[in-house]
C-alpha cells in the first residue's frame, strides 16, 4: 500500500494539518480526510513526486507533560476518547506527535484499547506511561490516572531541567576557556615569540613553557582536533554499551558534589516514580520493572533490579533496600513505616518532594561554589599565557633603561 504525504485545512479549527498517511489511492485518502473535516491542499505520493524534506522533530518530556495534563481535563469533562485525541492531534505542532496521535485515534476506532494502541509508538510513550493507561482503563479511573501521570511527568521535567542548569552552565564556560586558551596559543603567542626572538630577549622559564605549547599546538593543530573529536566519539559509542555506562555513571557518582547531586535525582526519580505506580494500581513487581528503566542511571538501575529479584523471593521493600547501600538511612526508614502502615505510596511521595527540594537546593549551592571557582580557573589560566608574555619586555625594557 503506498504512503501519500498530505497538507489539509481542519474545517473546524483553520489549523494546518500535515502528514503522512497508507492509503489503497490518493482519492481514497482525499475521502478519508474529509470525513475527519479536513480539507485537503495538497496529496502527493511518496517517492514519486517531489515533496520538500521535513525535519522530523523529537517529542519532548515537557510536550507529552502538555498533552497528558490537557488529556486529562477533556476526558473528565466527558468528552469521548477518541474525539479528544483527534482534538489534540489537529492542535500540535511538531508534525511527528501529530501523526503518532492521529494513528492512536485510528487504532482506537479500529477496536483497540488506548494503552495497546499508544503501545506501538515506545519512542513517545514508554513502558511506564503505556501501563498507567492500562491500569486507568481496566479500573475505570482513566481521568484520574491521567492527572496523577501529568504531575508525574511535569515533575520529571522539573527535575530534567535541574540536571540541565547543574551541568550546562560549567560545561559552556569551561568549553570556552580551553577554546580561548587553544587560540591563544595558536595564533596569538607565535607573533609574540616572533618578536622576542628578533630582539634577542632572554626568556623566563614559564615563557620558554608557554611558547613551547604555542608551538606544538601550531604544529599538530588539526592533529589535535581530530583526536580530540575522535576521543569524544569512541567515549559517547563506549557509553551506549552496557559495560562502558556502568563505569562512567559509577564514576560520576563518585565525583564530589555531582555525584552527590546525582544521587539525590537519582532517589527522588525512584520514589517519585514507584510511588505514581502503586497509587495507580501496578503490582509492586511490575512496579519495580519499570522504576528501574526509568532510574537514569546504571548503578541505581542494578540496585533496583536485585531489590526486584528478592522480593520476588519473598522479602519485604525495607531489607534489600538497605543491602543495596544505595539508599540514605531516612529513605529507608520511611519506607520501612509505609510498609508496615500500608501507605507506602504516601511515604515514597513525601521522601520524592523532600528529595525534590533537596535537589533544587543542592544546584543553587552548585552553581554558588562553581560560579567563582570558573571565574578563578579563567583568570589564572588567561592570566598566567598574558604575565609569560610580558615577562621577556620588563628585561628588554630593564636593559633599554640601562644602555641609556
Amino acid at each position: 500500500m503506498p504512503t501519500y504525504v498530505f497538507r489539509g485545512k481542519h474545517l473546524v479549527t483553520d489549523a494546518i494539518v500535515s502528514g503522512e498517511r497508507f492509503s489503497p489511492s490518493k482519492q481514497a485518502l482525499m475521502t478519508l480526510l474529509r470525513n475527519e473535516q479536513i480539507n485537503p491542499l495538497s496529496v502527493k505520493e511518496k517517492g514519486k513526486e517531489i515533496a520538500l524534506p521535513t525535519i522530523k522533530k523529537r517529542v519532548s518530556d515537557k510536550d507529552i507533560a502538555f498533552f497528558t495534563r490537557q488529556f486529562a481535563v477533556m476526558i473528565d469533562s466527558g468528552l469521548p476518547l477518541v474525539q479528544c485525541i483527534r482534538i489534540l492531534g489537529m492542535q500540535q505542532e511538531k508534525a511527528t506527535f501529530q501523526q503518532v496521535l492521529l494513528q492512536v485515534q485510528r487504532d482506537v476506532e479500529a477496536g483497540q484499547s488506548l494503552s495497546d494502541a499508544m503501545a506501538k509508538h515506545p519512542k513517545v510513550f514508554d513502558a511506564l506511561y503505556v501501563n498507567m493507561v492500562q491500569a486507568g482503563e481496566t479500573g475505570g479511573i482513566l481521568d484520574t490516572i491521567l492527572k496523577r501521570l501529568s504531575a508525574y511527568m511535569e515533575k520529571i521535567v522539573k527535575l530534567k531541567a535541574a540536571i540541565k542548569s547543574a551541568l550546562i552552565y560549567p560545561a559552556v564556560v569551561i568549553s570556552v576557556a580551553i577554546v580561548a586558551v587553544f587560540l591563544l596559543l595558536w595564533l596569538v603567542i607565535p607573533t609574540f615569540a616572533s618578536l622576542f626572538e628578533g630582539l634577542g630577549a632572554e626568556l623566563p622559564l614559564l615563557t620558554k613553557i608557554v611558547i613551547g605549547a604555542s608551538h606544538f599546538i601550531a604544529r599538530f593543530a588539526i592533529l589535535i582536533i581530530i583526536i580530540i573529536g575522535v576521543i569524544a566519539y569512541a567515549i559517547k559509542k563506549w557509553y551506549d554499551t552496557p559495560a562502558g555506562r556502568e563505569v562512567i555513571d559509577r564514576l560520576l557518582l563518585k565525583i564530589p558534589i555531582v555525584g552527590v547531586l546525582l544521587q539525590k535525582i537519582a532517589i527522588s526519580r525512584f520514589t517519585q516514580t514507584l510511588s505514581t505506580l502503586i497509587t495507580s494500581g501496578i503490582p509492586i513487581l511490575e512496579a519495580l520493572d519499570i522504576t528501574s528503566r526509568a532510574a537514569g542511571n546504571v548503578i541505581f538501575e542494578q540496585a533496583i533490579k536485585k531489590v526486584q529479584t528478592e522480593i520476588e523471593a519473598g522479602k519485604n521493600l525495607t531489607t534489600p533496600l538497605e543491602e543495596t547501600g544505595m539508599f540514605p538511612t531516612m529513605v529507608i526508614q520511611m519506607v520501612n513505616v509505609g510498609e508496615q502502615t500500608g501507605e507506602l505510596d504516601s511515604m515514597l511521595e513525601r521522601v520524592a518532594s523532600f528529595y525534590e527540594d533537596e535537589v533544587d537546593r543542592s544546584v543553587a549551592n552548585l552553581m554558588s561554589l562553581l560560579e567563582p571557582l570558573l571565574l578563578v580557573f579563567l583568570g589564572v589560566t588567561i592570566g598566567t599565557i598574558v604575565v609569560s608574555m610580558y615577562l621577556p619586555m620588563f628585561t628588554l625594557i630593564s636593559r633599554l633603561a640601562g644602555a641609556h
